[in-house]
């Protein structure tokens, strides 16, 4: 078992090592911190992308054991975790799918211990992990499982907008039958939680979006919004949360109802994500609410197009890791 920390900081993943993972977490951490940090990935692999990228670095191998002290910007703590295959930038491999799991398993557990306060993840992609022969349907999934028994749920936040999933990474075809009573109260229970702790907001107002067009039109495009969705807000609401809907969800994001929220509960994916990542891609965050670490990743994929090119901005992981740090503080010292 590691021992603890004086000072616990925050574990970064590295990613799929074709991606663009290496290159954002080299030009993210060129700033100093104020917490330490450390990397789970392979040493060889963020040093060849630095000097590909022309970017001075420091690498410092770490032991899960020994104390990781806050680093000057440019130096970069990693505990390894080495590629099974030379990655090849912008080219994906299954062989080295394992390699990726074991960074997330290795971060997650760090965490787990109180070793580090919070984990930030950088992109993985599913396709190539699941070729690999694992059954892997997206981070959030994969690290509640790791952590145990919990509900995850899916939130993706900018600066004035924050977007929870009632489902994830599921087909289309496969919702309405996934929004169940059980469900919307599990994900809305912990909503209302963990956006109080992490946020520290006082019993925050929760928009929750209904399932069809116009949230079903009073039973003419669907019954799911009165047989399901506006029952259990009736309930939630009894019990002290601060809910409104079901709410249409093409009038649900607009800027007079936004004025009165604290986040949306969308349905489905694709429901609420597109328009959080409209409105600030790049420096829009992926949280996992209900698990008991915290966990912050970028918002956007592999992108093996720009792997090693320097094109690719790190300004998703700047702000991933600057709000997992904050998050650390809220927690710490809430009651």
């Amino acid at each position: 078992m590691p021992t603890m920390q004086s000072n616990p900081g925050i574990i970064v993943t590295a990613g799929d090592p074709a991606g663009i993972g290496p290159d954002i977490i080299v030009s993210a951490l060129q700033r100093p911190l104020s917490v330490p940090l450390a990397v789970t990935g392979d040493p060889a692999v963020i040093a060849a992308r630095a000097e590909m990228l022309d970017i001075d670095i420091s690498i410092n191998e770490v032991d899960p054991e020994e104390e990781i002290h806050v680093q000057p910007g440019g130096t970069i703590n990693i505990i390894p975790v080495h590629c099974a295959n030379t990655p090849e930038p912008g080219q994906l491999d299954p062989g080295n799918s394992e390699q990726v799991l074991n960074c997330i398993n290795l971060a997650v557990d760090l965490c787990m211990s109180g070793r580090f306060q919070g984990m930030v993840t950088a992109p993985v992609n599913k396709a190539i992990i699941n070729q690999a022969g694992f059954d892997f349907s997206g981070h959030t999934e994969w690290i509640a499982a790791r952590c145990g028994d919990c509900t995850p749920v899916m939130m993706l936040a900018s600066n004035t907008l924050r977007v929870c999933l009632a489902t994830t990474h599921i087909a289309l075809a496969e919702v309405p039958a996934a929004i169940t009573p059980e469900v919307l109260e599990q994900v809305l229970s912990v909503m209302d939680r963990d956006i109080a702790r992490l946020y520290h907001i006082s019993r925050p107002a929760i928009g929750v979006c209904g399932l069809n067009p116009h949230a079903g039109e009073g039973g003419y495009l669907g019954r799911e919004e009165i047989e399901i969705i506006e029952p259990t807000i009736q309930r939630l609401q009894q019990k002290g949360l601060n809910l409104t809907g079901p709410l249409p969800a093409d009038t649900a994001f607009t800027l007079k109802q936004l004025e009165q929220l604290d986040a949306v509960l969308a349905m489905y994916h694709d429901q609420g994500l597109p328009v959080v990542k409209h409105q600030g891609f790049g420096e829009v965050v992926n949280v996992t609410l209900g698990l008991p670490i915290i966990r912050t990743s970028v918002d956007h994929g592999t992108a093996v197009d720009l792997a090693g090119s320097g094109k690719a901005s790190a300004s998703s992981l700047t702000t991933a890791i600057n709000l997992a740090i904050k998050f650390a503080q809220n927690s710490a010292s809430t009651p």
